[in-house]
Formats: structure tokens, C-alpha cells, sequence
């Protein structure tokens, strides 16, 4: 049976010729619609007559805009490909010279088989910022950044010194590795080389473009995302997590473009088939216009020759790990195993050389091809655009590494290999300049420099470039927050709930509330938000086509193309590469929005870990909200929805500021302070904070406690004779509020209560006083605001949270080393209970505070250790029960 992506021999040519000629005459008379639905109706006959199925998901394996439909080539090709030759060079010499001069290396062979997907686009797509035009946005691979930097030096903002100092940038005058906004705040727009991120990442971004412009806050210029990636890439998750939303949403602002060269980074992609045509199928069954860019100009008189399709045949019958291996032979290789297959095809290149055949490209290292698959992707409306461009790994490169498995490592060629490298490109450097390796630039009076810089200027600003100029955003005072500073009473509410009023009085602000973008995967309801959905609506890119079923009820679910929710369903990486965007609108649409991402913290920093760190780099601006957070507040839920550890995780991102509030007014301070950081100081921060959905009681807010809420700690309740000092955080201060009633009352022991906002900031702050007392030893030490805060109490220090033990660890090196620590933590699997079970068994109930509480007391001296076991007793505390790490 012939497999249903294979080329088929025509067995009857006039009776093709007869219901081609019948289409023919239904296009010339009725148009397109009419011949569709009279495939259609064929299609559905024989479903109906066969219960199944045959549809082609492909098309042939050749380039999908046919010769006669291909535009003149608008540009001076001569003087581009010279140009861009000199950019091929350098991005390989800087590699070369960075191993030979520090042994840091770098990659050659991804820009290699790139080259002229970047240069045609760079020279007559890629449009930067002006003053009338916000610019398009292009997502670079982050393995070609060399050839990026390559024609930055051309065009001048790159130094020699700096591609001297190619990965080498701890000493400040270095070139990051791959495209870091965080380490080259003005070049790079976009981090994309953890391979993935880049294509979920752009395709939020250019759905979030088009939120800005559904709701006014950005008018419609018709920009572009550009975003280019590797075939291997595409097998990331997240490569194809968002090519569906793409394609429902009919985002023809975005275009991909995958670099096809048919090789990861140990050996070929889809060895035993082919990956085009697999990615043209899932691209296609998502609503894209796909677009193959396969054969170069060499091959268009061969297939015009091949009237009996055998050609397209073949083509077809070899797999990738072939094309792959024809690549790393030559043209009497490719004679006798790709057209020696069939007489007929040997034929067809009878009056060709070896050399003739080896000169016969693919269609991405063709500007001609590029070029028309580029125009048509930038025409082309209502759908996305994928380019699938089919290339040589390590194109250029010869026998030190074309088409070759082992290329991706390589970061050295020989003599010989530079100089074939020079002469295959026709560079003008003498033989013994090749040992040196010599940056190259046009003379800056040459025609190819005139021609280089007019290009530019005729596009607009440089590409890329990150712009951050913009005014800063007026926040209101802490006094717009009164309800949550007040007391509550007896009316219980949780931290989630105090959050969505705080974000109501922020949607209501005359300055700031249409910048609000509200982001949830899709927990509206669980988080309390659905009075919002009546009030600003659900962002749909359609509205809404339908009468909702809730439709009676107050707070019904409202979709309209000017929506701010911005509902992502359950989708987590999506939900967060819409906040990347959002939070990077300073810098990529000149416009501060202020968006608030909350979902559940389980499924946060765990889940979409290397997202966060892509929003660091990025240098996003903006909230994350974890809510139901902590290992025992979400009662009955279990191990996959229990949050131990997400402040563990957020710890570690350097830029992510993280706090675990327990009271509405620490929120509100939180949150005021970080708008004022962020959106005034445009500090490049964002914020981690976890809310709860355990209801209780808040009292209002102590005088004076702000700047220590802010510092990470502040003393909650104070005693003159405190032995001992309690510290606790979120869900879990309450219990250390309950246990020093219980030390005082069953055991007359006295306690100090600290509520500790961010132990994380507590380390942080603690660390920079280290540091600079190790570098100013002559003068008088400094103290951590943790010693400070601690400075004339007595007695142990116990901390109590609802996560590790090693998040409450982090401030141990900051107490004194006489006084006794004792960190209380949910270590171990989360486990299905109520609050109260929960926090018994992950020992961090108030019992558990009072036990290590006593027991630390008793270390010292100060009571007897008859007093721990009367503890154990009373509360009935079960000292042979399992460890709940070992659960």
C-alpha cells in the first residue's frame, strides 16, 4: 500500500487531465468557494461510503510559491551578499579568536546554516523603532547571536575589543553568550536560547500586541513578530504549547521562521523521516499558513524538466538522515545516490558536472526564495505564518564541519578550513592574515557600506535594540488601601480576598486602572475574582458570540474584544508568557502596563520555573501572586496541590522580590511599595507573593510597622520579660501567635511575636552586610537588620512557616551564634487533610511551636526538660509517629 505522504505515478494522465480541466472550468466560472465545495462534497461522499477518512495534511516536498509566482529580488544582491559575507566571517572569526585567546568558545555552525534567513530579513523586513513607528520585534536563536553580533559591528555599535571579548563579560566589556536583556540591557530585546521559550514566548507576545491595540492603549501600526527558531528546538513542549492559540486567534502579526537544517545538537532530527513535512501537518491542523521553503533556484529547471513527477518522487522517498549525509559528501556522491536511484533521473542531470550538482542549494541559503517566502508571510492575513526553510547545518564551513554531526560542538577549524571558508566567499584576506583572523568591515566610503547603512535607514532604528525611556507611572498612597489597613473585626476574609479588593481599588484609579492587566490560567471564581469578569471583562480577540449561561446572574462571564482579564485557561506557561509580555511593554510598546498574574502557587515557580527566569532576564516589571500557598492551608487537596517550596524556588531568581504575608495591611504595604519600585523607580524587579485562602480575622494595621513589613520582619506582639522569641509567616503566624498564649498560659513562659514578611529579603539584606564588611575591614562592621531587629531580646529564636525548613534557615546565619535557632517547616509530600490535621502532622501547629519552643529553652538551662515532656503529654503529642519527611 502507498503510504499517504508519498508521491504517486500518474497511471492514468488523461483521466487526471479530465477532473483537473472540470476544477479548471468551476475556478474560471464560479471561483475558488464554488471548487471547494465541490472537493468537499467529494470528501464527504467517501466518508459517508467508507466510514473513514483521507485527507492530505501535506502538500509535495518542494517549496510552496512556484517559480511563476515569485517576485524580482528588490535589492542590490551583488553588494548584499558581499556585505553579508563579511558578517558570515566575523561571526565565525570572533568565535575562533575567543578559543584560541581564552578557551570560552562559542558556536559557528547554527549561524552558518542561518545566514541568509537573518540577512534578508535584516536588509528588507526587520523594521526598528522611529519616532512615528513602535517597531517590529524579532525573536533571535539564541545559538546565532555570533552573526548578530557580527553585523553590529558593521553598523557600528559593536567595538572590535567587545567581539574580542565574545563571552567574556564579567569584566563589563564583553558580549553576552546568547541574547541576555539582563546582561546587555541596550542590544538585546528577548532572551531566547533555552530552546522553547522563544516560540511560546513570542506568539503571548503578539497576542498581547493585539490586546493593546483591541483596547485602545496602543493604536494599530501593523508591526510584525518575527521569531526564529531550529527544527531540533521544536521539539520542546513549549515550542508547540502556543502554535494553537496562534492559530484560533488568527494572529497574522506573527511569523515563525524554522530554520530546517535537520540536525539537533548529537546527530539529524528526524533521521528515519521528514520533519518539514511533519511540521507543516501540525502547523496546518493549528490554523497556520505554511509556507516551504525547500529547493534553491538550481532546482527549478530540473523540476520544470521532470514532467513525469519521478523527481518530486524522490525527493520524497529520501529521509533527512540522507539529505543530511548527501551534504556531508559531494556532487559525484549526490549523482550516484540521489539521482542514481532511477535511469530516468540520472538522465535529467546527464549534461551536468559533479561540481554543478554540488552548487545545487537549498532553498534557505537562496535570497531569491527568502525573499518571496517573506513578502508572502508579511501579505498574508488572518492566519500566522511558519516558514519552514530547509538548510545546511554549518553551511560554509566545508570539511571542517558541513552537514556534519559533530558541528554544533565545534569551535575550532584548522588553517585550511579558514581559508576555504574565505575563498568559498570570495573575502579579501591575504594568507597570512588568516592565523589572525581579522574582523571585516567595508570601507566606510565603499558602496557596500553606503548600501549597508541606507538599508537600515530605509527600515527604520536598529534591529534589535531595547528601548526603556518612559515616564513614570503616578501610583496612589498608602491611605487608598484604608480598607484593608482597618480591622476587620469579627468578619473573617482571606489574604486572596483582601488582594481582589485591592486590585478593585487599582482597576477604579483615574490614572492607573486601564494599565491594570489582570492574568489567571483559569481559577476566576476559586480566587474570588468574578465580580471582575461583569466590571472589565474577559479579553476575547472575537467578543462574545454567545449568550453565556450564567448570563442572569450579577457577575455572569462577560467576553468582549476590549476585555482586561486576560483568561488563559488552564495553562500556566501560557498564562505566564502573557505576564512576560505585559510586564516587558516598558521596554518593547513604550507603554507601563501593571500586570497581576495569580494562580495557584503549586503550579507556579514548579511548573514554569525556566519562564521565571526568562522574565528576570527580560527584566520584567510586574506581580506574580501565588495564591492557596503554604503546604497545609488548602485542605483536602494533597500531595500535587500542596505548596511547600515555591518561596524556595523564587529565592533563587535574583531579581524576583518575595513575600509571605499573613494580614491584609502587610499586602497592601507590599504591594504599594512595589508599584512605587517598579513603575516610579523603574527598578528591573518583579515581585513573588503568596496569598491564602484560609478565612480568619485581620486586625489593623500597628503604627510604625511599614518599613520593617517592607524589611521582612517587625515585632507583632512584645513583652518585657520575653525568654523567647516566636517568628512566623502567612498561614502559619496565626499558629505562632496561638502557641505564645499557650507558653504563657500552661507554662507562664513569656514570647515575642515577629511577623517575618520575606525571609528572603531578611538573607539578602543579611549577605550584603557580609560582603561589605569583607571588603571594609578597617572599619566598623556593619550589622544585619536581623541582628538589629534582635539587638537586647533573650532568648532562643524559633520560626515556623508553612514551607521547607531551609526556607525559615535562611535567616539562621544572622542570629548570633550563642542563641539557640530552631527552624519549623513542611518538609515531605503534600497530604490530603484539614488545616488543623495538616499542620499537626507536618509538625507547625501551635503544639509543635510550644514543644520546640520549650525544648530550646530547656537546651539553655532556662527550665527544666520536665517541662517538655508535661508539654508532650498535655497536648497529646504522639512521639512514635512516622517522620512525615519519610511519608
Amino acid at each position: 500500500m502507498t503510504p499517504n505522504n508519498a508521491v504517486r505515478l500518474d497511471d492514468d494522465p488523461q483521466e487526471t487531465r479530465e477532473w483537473l480541466e472540470s476544477i479548471e472550468s468551476v475556478l474560471s466560472a464560479e471561483g475558488r468557494p464554488r471548487a471547494h465545495y465541490l472537493i468537499d462534497q467529494l470528501l464527504d461522499f467517501d466518508v459517508a461510503r467508507h466510514g473513514d477518512f483521507y485527507g492530505r495534511v501535506t502538500t509535495p516536498y518542494v517549496n510552496t510559491i512556484p517559480v511563476d509566482r515569485q517576485l524580482p529580488y528588490p535589492g542590490n544582491l551583488a553588494i548584499e551578499q558581499r556585505t553579508n559575507a563579511f558578517i558570515r566571517w566575523n561571526a565565525m572569526a570572533m568565535v575562533l579568536r575567543a578559543g584560541k585567546h581564552s578557551g570560552v568558545g562559542g558556536h559557528i555552525a547554527t549561524y552558518a546554516s542561518a545566514a541568509v534567513l537573518y540577512d534578508v530579513g535584516f536588509d528588507h523586513f526587520f523594521r526598528g523603532r522611529t519616532d512615528t513607528f513602535d517597531g517590529d520585534l524579532v525573536y533571535i536563536q539564541g545559538h546565532s547571536s555570533p552573526g548578530i553580533y557580527g553585523r553590529a559591528y558593521l553598523e557600528g555599535r559593536i567595538s572590535e575589543a567587545q567581539l574580542d571579548n565574545f563571552r567574556r563579560e564579567a569584566g563589563g566589556a564583553g558580549l553576552s553568550s546568547y541574547p541576555h536583556p539582563r546582561l546587555m540591557p541596550d542590544f538585546w530585546q528577548f532572551p531566547t536560547v533555552s530552546m522553547g521559550l522563544g516560540p511560546i514566548t513570542a506568539a503571548y507576545q503578539a497576542r498581547f500586541m493585539r490586546y493593546l491595540e483591541f483596547r485602545n492603549l496602543k493604536q494599530h501600526q501593523g508591526r510584525k513578530v518575527w521569531a526564529f527558531l531550529g527544527d531540533g528546538e521544536m521539539d520542546q513542549p513549549e515550542s508547540l504549547a502556543a502554535i494553537s492559540l496562534a492559530g484560533r486567534e488568527k494572529l497574522d502579526n506573527l511569523i515563525f521562521v524554522v530554520n530546517c537544517n535537520l540536525q539537533r545538537l548529537d546527530g539529524p532530527v528526524r533521521g528515519n523521516a521528514k520533519v518539514i513535512q511533519e511540521f507543516e501537518s501540525l502547523y496546518r491542523a493549528a490554523g497556520w499558513n505554511v509556507i516551504k521553503v525547500i529547493w534553491g533556484s538550481g532546482w527549478d529547471v530540473l523540476l520544470e524538466k521532470d514532467k513525469s513527477g519521478l523527481l518530486r518522487q524522490r525527493m520524497m522517498e529520501c529521509v533527512d538522515g540522507d539529505y543530511q549525509n548527501y551534504k556531508s559528501q559531494n556532487g559525484a556522491y549526490v549523482r550516484e545516490h540521489f539521482f542514481g536511484k532511477y535511469p530516468e533521473l540520472l538522465a535529467l542531470v546527464a549534461d551536468m558536472s559533479d561540481d554543478d550538482i554540488w552548487k545545487l542549494s537549498r532553498g534557505g541559503h537562496d535570497p531569491d526564495k527568502v525573499y518571496n517566502a517573506y513578502a508572502a508571510a508579511v501579505r498574508h492575513s488572518s492566519q500566522p505564518t511558519v516558514i519552514l526553510a530547509k538548510t545546511v547545518k554549518g553551511f560554509g564551513m566545508g570539511e571542517a564541519g558541513e552537514g556534519q554531526n559533530i558541528n554544533h560542538q565545534l569551535k575550532k577549524m584548522g588553517a585550511d578550513a579558514v581559508k576555504a571558508f574565505r575563498d568559498r566567499f570570495g573575502l579579501e584576506v591575504a594568507d597570512d592574515q588568516l592565523a589572525e583572523i581579522p574582523y571585516l568591515k567595508p570601507a566606510a566610503d565603499s558602496d557596500e557600506a553606503r548600501y549597508f547603512s541606507a538599508r537600515r535607514k530605509a527600515l527604520g532604528g536598529y534591529v534589535p535594540a531595547r528601548h526603556t525611556a518612559v515616564d513614570a507611572l503616578p501610583i496612589p498612597d498608602l491611605s487608598a488601601f484604608a480598607t484593608q489597613l482597618k480591622d476587620t473585626g469579627e468578619r473573617a476574609i482571606s489574604t486572596t480576598m483582601a488582594f481582589v479588593r485591592i486590585l478593585g481599588t487599582l482597576l477604579k484609579d483615574p490614572h492607573l486602572g486601564k494599565l491594570i492587566v489582570p492574568i489567571v490560567p483559569d481559577e476566576s471564581r476559586t480566587f474570588g475574582m468574578e465580580s471582575l469578569f461583569r466590571q472589565i471583562g474577559i479579553h476575547s480577540a472575537v467578543g462574545q458570540l454567545y449568550t453565556p449561561q450564567d448570563a442572569g446572574q450579577l457577575s455572569y462571564y462577560k467576553e468582549s474584544k476590549d476585555g482586561q482579564i486576560m483568561q488563559e485557561g488552564l495553562n500556566e506557561s501560557g498564562a505566564i508568557s502573557s505576564w512576560i509580555a505585559a510586564s516587558t511593554s516598558y521596554s518593547n510598546h513604550g507603554l507601563m502596563t501593571v500586570p497581576f498574574y495569580i494562580f495557584y502557587s503549586m503550579f507556579g515557580f514548579q511548573r514554569v520555573g525556566d519562564l521565571a527566569w526568562a522574565a528576570g532576564d527580560a527584566r520584567a516589571r510586574g506581580f506574580l501572586l501565588g495564591a492557596t500557598a503554604g503546604r497545609t492551608t488548602l485542605m483536602g487537596e494533597g500531595l500535587q496541590h500542596d505548596d511547600g517550596h515555591s518561596h524556595i524556588l523564587s529565592s533563587v531568581i535574583p531579581c524576583c522580590v518575595s513575600y509571605d504575608p499573613t494580614f491584609a495591611y502587610e499586602l497592601a504595604v507590599i504591594i504599594r511599595e512595589g508599584m512605587r519600585r517598579m513603575y516610579v523607580e523603574q527598578e528591573d524587579i518583579y515581585y513573588y507573593i503568596t496569598l491564602l485562602n484560609e478565612n480568619y480575622p485581620h486586625p489593623a494595621m500597628p503604627e510604625g510597622v511599614e518599613s520593617g513589613i517592607l524589611k521582612g520582619m517587625y515585632l507583632l506582639r512584645a513583652h518585657k520579660q520575653a525568654q523567647v522569641q516566636l517568628m512566623g509567616s502567612g498561614s502559619i503566624l496565626r499558629e505562632v501567635i496561638a502557641a505564645a498564649e499557650l507558653l504563657d498560659k500552661d507554662f507562664a513562659v513569656q514570647s515575642d511575636v515577629w511577623s517575618v514578611t520575606s525571609l528572603t529579603e531578611l538573607r539578602r539584606e543579611g549577605h550584603a552586610v557580609e560582603r561589605w564588611n569583607l571588603l571594609h575591614p578597617q572599619i566598623e562592621p556593619r550589622t544585619s537588620y536581623v541582628e538589629q531587629c534582635l539587638d537586647g531580646k533573650t532568648g532562643p529564636v524559633v520560626v515556623a512557616t508553612d514551607y521547607m525548613k531551609m526556607f525559615a534557615d535562611q535567616i539562621r546565619p544572622f542570629v548570633s551564634a550563642g542563641r539557640r535557632f530552631v527552624a519549623l517547616g513542611t518538609d515531605g509530600f503534600g497530604q490530603s487533610d484539614t488545616r488543623e490535621a495538616l499542620r499537626e502532622f507536618f509538625e507547625v501547629d501551635r503544639h509543635f511551636i510550644v514543644l520546640a519552643a520549650l525544648k530550646a529553652l530547656a537546651d539553655e538551662g532556662v527550665i527544666g526538660r520536665d517541662k517538655v515532656s508535661e508539654a508532650i503529654k498535655r497536648y497529646g503529642i504522639n512521639v512514635d509517629k512516622t517522620n512525615p519527611v519519610a511519608v
